[in-house]
This record gives structure tokens, sequence and C-alpha cells, in this order.
């Protein structure tokens, strides 16, 4: 598979360790959050060689054409407007997130909806390139951050601080039954490949996806898991672990860079995670961007001969974002973020349904059009 596939995956999964999904998981850490990570890796896997090997089968095609190809407009096109809501409330999550965030530990004294702007039209201005400029820039922001972040894990595994007494007492709970909103905020994990809904278009041909590719994206997702979950349980403690809104927060604080110009951990995980939460929004409402365009075509509205179409939904993504970002607090976030994730195992596994339709339908117009 190409580079770039595995940095969609990536994105998804590296960018909510410090967001929603580790406070989930350690929330319900007496209540079944291993055998929800062990269930995860196995169905979230699963998803993600579904999602791949059935757009690896239609080289440059996005899901709005091929719906249009199979079904009809009064069913197409509300659901395309459906994904594109859902695609901008994860992108909305992790904005949300990492404005409270720099608020709280980086700028406490800048307004928050100054926080928030800030993140928003940097987001929106990336939302507006090409599919192949959008993973251009991811590729730079990876190789500028992503090894300073595998640093920060490694001096984190590496610390004298980290008790494995207590990762080993978390794992015993590994006989509680699986636990639904623990299970959900793993899965969502997996579905950075569902950004090929739009992304499939940048890959011009067949890709090669067999069981090598299967087991690296387990090994990943197992790697991802094991370490947003257990290495604040390590720094932390196991019994009140679940009362951390940020256990990452907590954990790089931890951390001391001995011989570095700056010492505490906490300054340069925020600041490199930035970059990690920036392409995770971009990603997200770019999709949601490509939605909308589908669905309304956008690029056909034009002005004195220019398109003006694709700058319509910037408003309503700056009002709406400034709304939520004024209105919640970490807890109401925290608590709506988990309900989105629940809702994500049912819509997900539905998908796989339509997507075998559309193979068929496919097979068959082109039998069609043979004969």
């Amino acid at each position: 598979m190409s580079r770039f596939y595995y940095y969609l995956i990536l994105v998804n999964m590296v960018a909510n360790i410090i967001a929603c999904v580790p406070a989930i998981l350690l929330h319900y850490h007496k209540e079944g959050t291993v055998t929800s990570m062990l269930l995860a890796v196995i169905l979230g896997t699963a998803l993600v060689t579904i999602f791949t090997r059935f757009f690896n089968t239609f080289p440059e095609r996005t899901l709005p054409e091929l719906l249009q190809k199979t079904t009809t407009k009064w069913f197409y096109l509300p659901f395309v407007f459906f994904l594109a809501v859902m695609w901008f409330i994860a992108g909305l999550i992790t904005m949300v997130t990492f404005t409270f965030l720099l608020n709280r530990f980086l700028s406490p004294e800048m307004p928050i909806i100054q926080i928030s702007l800030m993140i928003i039209l940097s987001a929106i201005f990336g939302c507006l390139m090409k599919t192949d400029r959008v993973l251009y820039t991811i590729e730079i922001i990876l190789l500028i951050t992503f090894p300073l972040i595998l640093f920060i894990f490694y001096k984190a595994y590496s610390s004298n601080n980290l008790e494995w007494d207590y990762v080993k007492e978390a794992v015993l709970y590994v006989n509680q039954l699986p636990n639904l909103h623990s299970f959900s905020a793993c899965f969502f994990l997996f579905l950075g490949a569902a950004n090929l809904l739009i992304f499939n278009r940048f890959f011009a041909k067949k890709q090669t996806f067999g069981w090598k590719q299967v087991i690296l994206i387990a090994v990943i997702s197992i790697s991802t898991l094991f370490t947003s979950y257990f290495i604040p349980i390590g720094f932390n403690g196991f019994e009140n672990i679940d009362e951390l809104v940020y256990p990452w927060i907590s954990t790089s604080d931890s951390l001391r860079m001995e011989f570095f110009i700056i010492e505490r951990v906490l300054y340069m995980f925020l600041l490199f995670y930035l970059g990690i939460a920036f392409l995770s929004i971009l990603i997200h409402w770019h999709v949601s961007f490509e939605f909308l365009k589908f669905v309304f075509n956008l690029d056909e509205i034009k002005f004195k001969g220019k398109a003006i179409g694709k700058f319509i939904p910037i408003p309503f993504f700056i009002i709406i974002s400034l709304f939520f970002v004024y209105q919640l607090n970490e807890y109401e976030l925290f608590r709506y973020t988990s309900y989105f994730y629940n809702s994500l195992i049912i819509i997900f596994p539905m998908m796989t349904m339509l997507l075998f339709f559309i193979k068929r339908r496919m097979k068959y117009i082109e039998q069609t059009n043979q004969k």
C-alpha cells in the first residue's frame, strides 16, 4: 500500500491518544476495558480490511461517485449529507478538545474563542486545498512531529517513574465482559481507513493489500491502544485513574528532559501534538467539505465567472464550532463524545453492507455494458 494510506490510519490513531479516547477507556478501567480493547482490535482490523479492499477494487473512485452510479438520488443525497455531518463532528471533537487543552495549559490568559478561531481558520484553509495537496501537507507535518512524539513515548517507557505493577494490576481485569463505551472508543481509532471514501481519488492504481499489511495495521493498533491505556496507569496508579480528565497530560508532566532547553515534557508534548491534532481536523473536515460539494453541487455555483460555491460552508463551520466551544465544558464534551462513538459501532457495520451492495451493482453494470 502507498505510504499515504498509512498516514490516514496513523493520524486517526495517534491524534486520539490525547483526546477523549484514553479518558473513556480509563473511566471504565474496572468494567471491561481490557477485553473491549482486544475485541476492538479484531473487529476494527476486519473493518479496515473490508474498507481497504473495497476501495482497492475501484481506484480513483470516491463513495459519492459510486453511490451515484448504483443508487437513486433520493437515497444517496441524504446519505452523503449525513456522512458530511458525521465527519464534521469527528473533526469538531478534536478541535474542541485541543482548544480546551491550549487554553488550560499553554494560553490561560487568551480568550478561548480566539484560540478556537485560530485553529478553525487554519484547518478550513487546509480543507479548501485539493486532496493530493492535503496528503502532501499531512506527510510534511508528520515527518516533523511524529519522530519527536515517538521519542516522548520512548521516554515514557524507559522512565523510572513507570510502575509496571500498576500495569499488571490493570491486565488482571481481562476476565471482565467488554464494555460498550470502551469498545466504541477503541473502535473509533480504526476508522482512519474510512477516509478512503474521499481520499481514494488520490490512488490511481490498485494497491497491494495482503496479510502483511493486515498484520502491520493490527500491530500498530495494539501498540497505540497499549500506550494510550496502560502507560497513564503506570504513572498515575490504578485506583483513581478514572478521575483524570486528561490522563496523558498528567503522564507527560511526569517526564523530564534533563539535558534539553525545555525540561518539562508537557509543553513539548502539547506543541507537537497540536500538529497531529491539526492533521486530524484537516482530514475530517476536508472529507466533510467534499461531501457537501457533492450534495449541493458547490462547484457549479459561480459569481462573475469565478467559483465561489466551495466557500459557502465556511461560515457554518465557523459558527457551529464557536458555539460548541463556548457552550461545552470538558465533562459535557466527554459525555457527548462517548455517545457519538457509540453510534459509530452501528453505522459502520451497516456501511459495510452498503459496500457489498455497491460492489455487486457495479459488477452487474459492467457486465451489462459489455453486452
